[in-house]
């Protein structure tokens, strides 16, 4: 007598929840001030406002931009804030921060509108391992966007999954 080998995972109605395929696809760009500023520390207004009038910003366009600086600087307020109006004809999106702060900004906004009626009353896992820059919070804000609806929710591959949550 054969013993039949039957792939559970496959037939269950586990549904995997991927943060990788919402993924932004884009060129992400970080924009150092330091290079306007005054031996790369002190900002003197006239020429910052030179440098950056001079600045070609079109090579941003459709890009997401994190504007930062790379010194121990004191910047102002203001001067990310006057970047930002020469930046905004150009680019998609842009941030006072690193790269992981335009990442985690584009996933809270696609995960609160995301459509997550497919997953209504379904046994969800959160796959785990990604290529590509998911931030560590789109896993948290996934996890509580999928809780409203699923029957339960799962971290990891379906072959060793960590359970999260179990609707009662």
């Amino acid at each position: 007598m054969e013993d039949k080998i039957v792939n559970r995972v496959a037939e269950s109605q586990l549904m995997t929840f991927n943060l990788e395929d919402y993924y932004p696809e884009g060129k992400r760009m970080v924009l150092d001030i330091s290079q306007w500023l005054f031996e790369g520390f002190i900002l003197k207004e006239k020429d910052f406002r030179t440098s950056i009038m001079e600045h070609d910003w079109e090579q941003y366009k459709d890009s997401y931009v994190a504007l930062s600086c790379s010194t121990d600087a004191i910047v102002p307020g203001w001067a990310y804030m006057l970047i930002a109006t020469k930046l905004e004809p150009f680019v998609t999106m842009v941030v006072q921060g690193n790269l992981e702060d335009v990442n985690t900004l584009l996933y809270k906004s696609i995960i609160e509108n995301l459509d997550v009626t497919a997953y209504k009353g379904k046994p969800v896992i959160i796959k785990g391992c990604s290529n590509k820059p998911v931030p560590p919070n789109a896993y948290v804000w996934a996890t509580i966007r999928l809780q409203n609806v699923a029957k339960s929710i799962m971290y990891g591959e379906a072959c060793s999954s960590v359970p999260l949550y179990k609707k009662k």
